[in-house]
């Protein structure tokens, strides 16, 4: 393949605003990006030989900002704010090596499976999000139950169709060998501050496609209320209690990522969102042709897994689904290392 020499990182990236939220200087970055593209040699996308992805999952600021809903933090307690450092700095020294760059935006409103308001105990007391883990046991015990006045919103007013299908929905999981539904705080709300990039990687990604011509692959995910949707590729339950589909495999995004000669991860969390992505693509991947593998690209120092100091802590869940991936031919690498010295591209 063609070598590529890492570019420099433009004068403007701050790595201390990382963890801020501002205003993006579209028109201003547009036009230093058209000069870097200019001084750098740097060709629009569309003549790449070797078409590069590199999906960003979730890099929003509910799940990376210390101060939102769900900041992952990893052991060290600033782990997205760093792998998002890592990760502007890895798109910058290689615009000229990726051809798109598809972020995923996790997307919610108020009344969805996993939000508190959506169930209610005896007391009329809704479950503390974080903390409360529903089981089957819990639902078929009457410990927690759909709350009726979310049935309106949610079932058009049938609440015994709602209650069946929950039933259903924790039955699934509990047999698929799935987290047990996970009662989230309100998140990634459809309009919010949280639903949006961090600044910072939202600046990169958009003076990527200034300099290289190449639209952003934006990939909405998790706006179906009845089923939680970690994984960008597939909703967590597909059917409903009638057997009728609820959902269905985002089948146009797995044929679209699979059409590139490499596809790049990164993203947030390692252990939830980003793992059941990668599981989700591997499947697929399994099912076409297992050499398929060896072309995706995980950016371990780019993701961190959810631990809440003294309450929960995924990081030996979330490494060891890194490494079955790469047992499974997938590539497990670091951002700081040269695109070019293991991107295995003929």
């Amino acid at each position: 393949m063609t070598v590529n020499i890492e570019l420099p990182i433009p004068e403007y990236f701050d790595a201390r605003k990382v963890s801020e939220v501002w205003r993006v200087p579209y028109q201003e970055r547009a036009a230093i990006a058209k000069q870097w593209a200019e001084t750098y040699s740097i060709q629009p996308a569309i003549s790449d030989k070797n078409r590069v992805c590199l999906l960003v999952i979730d890099a929003q600021n509910t799940f990376c900002l210390p101060e939102f809903e769900l900041f992952v933090g990893g052991r060290s307690g600033t782990g997205a704010i760093e792998d998002n450092v890592r990760l502007c700095e890895f798109i910058y020294r290689n615009l000229n090596s990726i051809t798109t760059i598809a972020p995923t935006m996790d997307t919610h409103t108020a009344m969805q499976i996993f939000h508190p308001i959506f169930w209610i105990n005896s007391a009329g007391e809704h479950p503390l999000p974080a903390a409360t883990l529903i089981t089957l046991e819990d639902v078929e015990k009457g410990i927690w139950k759909v709350n009726p006045a979310v049935a309106g919103s949610i079932a058009a007013g049938n609440y015994a169709a709602l209650e069946k299908h929950c039933l259903h929905y924790v039955k699934k999981l509990s047999s698929d060998g799935k987290y047990p539904l996970t009662i989230w705080p309100y998140h990634s709300m459809l309009g919010g501050i949280g639903h949006a990039l961090v600044s910072a990687v939202e600046e990169a990604i958009f003076f990527h496609s200034i300099a290289r011509n190449s639209q952003a692959l934006f990939e909405i995910k998790g706006g179906n209320p009845l089923t939680e949707n970690y994984s960008v590729l597939r909703p967590e339950v597909l059917d409903g209690a009638d057997g009728s589909a609820i959902a269905q495999k985002n089948v146009n995004f797995i044929n679209k990522l699979l059409e590139f000669d490499a596809i790049i991860i990164a993203g947030q969390a390692k252990s939830h969102c980003v793992a059941w992505t990668i599981d989700d693509l591997l499947t697929e991947i399994v099912a076409r042709d297992r050499q398929l593998a060896k072309k995706v690209y995980l950016l371990e120092d780019c993701t961190s897994p959810v631990v809440v100091p003294g309450v929960i802590d995924f990081t030996e869940q979330a490494d060891a689904a890194f490494q079955r991936f790469a047992a499974a031919g997938m590539n497990v690498v670091k951002s700081t290392q040269s695109i070019d010295s293991w991107l295995d591209i003929k």
